[in-house]
């Protein structure tokens, strides 16, 4: 049975041109960065082309403005944390109603420490309420964290907008740019951003490896203490293996990032037209202001659990949101933020689309989904039938 992989936004397949960097690097380039014989050398050098690589990517000034993390989800820890441990007298973190677990569960666990967290709203379409910001921001507000791009439904924040709001308050301004780096063209050099987080997995890197941007002259704290790896800013030995992927993936990125961009809009509008008009289905969010990669859409009536377990049974790896909150029993507090109700919210669908999504891919997807809904049409019309008869 043929695999339709539309669930991008989770994770994406490795590249071929990525694995081919890494693989020296897990067997005959073996050492450890930090040595000074030889053996070392290379490992070092390697992180070195990785680190320019990753700051051309997202436009940074300088290298040495990135730091190596484990994941999105450290990086996210590290940024928020530094940025209270350096202004100690400040209180007050700044997030919204649709960020992702690792930002949410994070702030939750500091409101219990005596911080003020403050969640923003968003509109029906998925937007920051810009208004709602401005009210709640102060001289006390140590850091505004905010995804640049959601990974449910693709909703994009305007971060310079946002961050002009926050630098005058003189807070500190993180993105959560996880889900948007290499899939949106950044240049962080012109942007008022302090810190950025991203993660190799969703830009067909390994996972295990990701990032922090720490603009020049931000204070910063390290989170992980030990060796003097990364410039003393986080500590143990480097991923060198990962770092490289990591690297080979911004590269790949780099090559052809608009071109990409356009082609999986394209991708993207012929399948939700199809969807939208035949099948009734409703896209959640702005049609416009979103990833090229996101489509997040409402099945009315559907049990959005049952459809994609029914898909899955026919090769086609869809999501009912982030794979983040995948066994959570709740509906989606990105769905519910925008104002959905919960039986919307649990009949809608994530499909996200990715350099291996075809055209023909989308043609057999779009066939799969109308047999499947045709399939649960007739299992309904004879469980309606049944109990008509046992009714008689």
């Amino acid at each position: 049975m043929k695999t339709y992989y539309l669930d991008n936004n989770a994770t994406t397949p490795l590249a071929e041109a990525v694995w081919r960097k890494m693989e020296p690097f897990l067997k005959s380039e073996y050492g450890n960065p930090s040595s000074l014989h030889h053996r070392g050398r290379g490992p070092a050098k390697a992180l070195r082309e990785s680190r320019a690589m990753t700051a051309a990517l997202l436009g940074a000034a300088d290298e040495r403005e990135i730091i190596f993390t484990s994941c999105g989800s450290e990086s996210n820890n590290a940024a928020i944390l530094s940025a209270l441990a350096t202004a100690p007298e400040k209180r007050r973190i700044v997030t919204s109603a649709v960020e992702h677990s690792s930002i949410r569960k994070l702030c939750r666990f500091l409101a219990k420490k005596g911080y003020d967290v403050v969640e923003v709203g968003v509109s029906a379409q998925g937007f920051l309420l810009i208004d709602e910001l401005r009210r709640v921001l102060d001289d006390k507000t140590a850091i505004v964290s905010l995804m640049l791009a959601n990974n449910e439904t693709g909703a994009l924040f305007p971060i310079d907008e946002i961050g002009a709001l926050v630098k005058e308050r003189g807070a500190l301004f993180h993105v959560d740019a996880v889900q948007a780096v290499g899939k949106y063209l950044l240049n962080v050099k012109q942007s008022p951003v302090d810190f950025l987080s991203l993660s190799a997995h969703k830009l067909y890197g390994p996972k295990g490896v990701g990032a922090l941007y720490v603009r020049q002259g931000t204070p910063f704290q390290p989170f992980l203490m030990g060796g003097g790896q990364e410039r003393g800013r986080r500590a143990g030995t480097e991923n060198v293996a990962g770092i490289v992927g990591l690297g080979a993936a911004c590269e790949l990125a780099l090559s052809d990032l608009p071109k990409e961009i356009e082609r999986l809009k394209k991708l993207r509008a012929s399948f939700e037209e199809t969807l939208c008009s035949q099948f009734h289905a409703v896209v959640n969010g702005d049609l416009t202001r979103r990833l090229p990669t996101t489509s997040n859409l409402r099945f009315p009536g559907m049990d959005a659990e049952a459809f994609m377990m029914a898909l899955d049974q026919r090769g086609v790896c869809v999501s009912s949101g982030s794979a983040c909150m995948s066994g959570s029993p709740e509906p989606s507090h990105v769905l519910k933020a925008m104002g959905l109700t919960d039986e919307e919210a649990n009949s809608s669908l994530r499909f996200s689309f990715g350099r291996f999504t075809t055209e023909h891919d989308i043609q057999d997807v779009v066939k799969i989904i109308r047999e499947t809904l045709d399939y649960f049409k007739e299992v309904d019309r004879g469980s309606r039938l049944n109990s008509n008869k046992a009714a008689l």
